[in-house]
């Protein structure tokens, strides 16, 4: 079954130099956009991992060179992400998302990188992935038939497995074709649509991709950890504003950090309209007796 889109649909891989979201890197990334009528363009970048802090190349974990088959003498002539941003961009632009297993890394360690040029390089990044709709097929096969990609794509796709497994690209095409076979075998159970396909699972909803921030009642951010579990930014923010200070400064990814900077500058602009907005109203009672007599005395009988 092709998929029934509106808009373009982007499945997308990454390799990595590890499994820290907060310090490791892209190595290799993949883009498989599908328009709508079924097109497709295929994009796939090896990349320099760059440590911004030392300022040199960031070296792949042994255990993530043994799965992805990169090396660092493989990488070393190959641009940064940095480099490749404004070739990055345009895919994401008016693009959903999909890819295997993405909400929970893939995604998070792009939006790491996309922070850090923003954050390192001061660049303007117009780019707001909170925003776009996130197909992770992993979730739906989970929860339909619970296994890998590798046991999925024999399940959907004719029972073979696919080459060069473990490559950005092979794996990026392969889940394509799961989430197409997928459509095939479900269609009572899905909906050839992304905005049903991209909520199905009951993924919980947070605000950064780390999760330590979730949406609440009255769409309210809450803090998901530590010492101020349960309790919305809101109420944190007006009574230990050193808390979201402290968060700058800590062990959290950027995304976080950022996500958290975004709630403060909200706040701020809210106490500033409501002081405005007090400003503006009229004296009353006794304040306007009071300012009354101060005028009267000021300006005596000129």
């Amino acid at each position: 079954m092709e998929l029934n889109l509106e808009r373009p649909l982007l499945f997308f891989d990454i390799e990595s130099t590890g499994l820290s979201i907060t310090t490791d890197c892209i190595a290799e990334l993949c883009f498989v956009q599908v328009m709508p009528g079924g097109e497709q363009r295929i994009k796939t970048w090896r990349m320099k991992p760059w440590d911004y802090v030392l300022g040199k190349q960031h070296p792949i974990h042994p255990a993530a060179s043994a799965v992805n088959g990169l090396t660092d003498d493989m990488l070393a002539d190959c641009p940064r992400f940095q480099d490749l941003v404004d070739e990055i961009l345009p895919y994401l632009k008016d693009s959903d998302l999909a890819g295997f297993n993405s909400a929970k890394f893939d995604l998070p360690l792009l939006a790491e990188e996309f922070e850090r040029v923003r954050h390192y390089l001061g660049r303007d990044i117009d780019i707001d992935l909170h925003g776009k709709k996130m197909v992770d097929v992993q979730t739906i096969y989970h929860t339909m038939e619970p296994r890998n990609l590798r046991s999925a794509y024999r399940f959907y796709c004719g029972g073979e497995d696919f080459e060069n497994a473990h490559t950005a690209e092979a794996d990026t095409v392969a889940t394509y074709e799961v989430l197409k076979g997928q459509l095939d075998k479900y269609p009572e159970a899905l909906k050839n649509d992304v905005q049903f396909l991209s909520s199905f699972g009951g993924r919980p909803k947070t605000i950064d991709y780390a999760g330590r921030l979730a949406i609440g009642e009255n769409g309210e951010a809450v803090i998901t950890f530590g010492k101020h579990k349960g309790k919305t930014a809101r109420e944190v923010w007006n009574t230990e504003p050193s808390y979201f200070a402290w968060i700058s400064q800590g062990d959290f990814t950027m995304d976080t950090k950022r996500q958290f900077e975004l709630l403060s500058q909200q706040f701020v602009q809210e106490r500033k309209a409501i002081r405005k907005a007090e400003a503006a109203k009229p004296l009353e009672g006794k304040a306007f007796d009071d300012a009354a007599d101060l005028l009267i005395r000021h300006f005596g009988g000129k």
